[in-house]
């Protein structure tokens, strides 16, 4: 018996041809790649926004704990 897998075994027919690759896609990739860069950077705008939010929010919080610690021992 062939080592073989199942598909092998009863696959007869003729592998496909690979496509060939086109060499005028180039203007198609570079106005997509640019439309893609302007996304990016819209997107790491509102990312960092967000990230300054957390922090920011996040030292109210600590800050808030530590006034709420320092009544208590006062």
């Amino acid at each position: 018996m062939n080592n073989g897998s199942w598909a092998d075994q009863w696959d007869t027919a003729e592998p496909l041809p690979k496509p060939d690759k086109k060499k005028n896609g180039g203007s198609a990739a570079a106005k997509y790649g640019k439309k893609v860069g302007e996304g990016l950077g819209k997107t790491k705008a509102v990312a960092t926004s967000g990230v300054n939010k957390v922090k920011e929010g996040t030292c109210v919080g600590f800050q808030w704990i530590k006034d709420k610690c320092k009544k208590t021992k006062n």
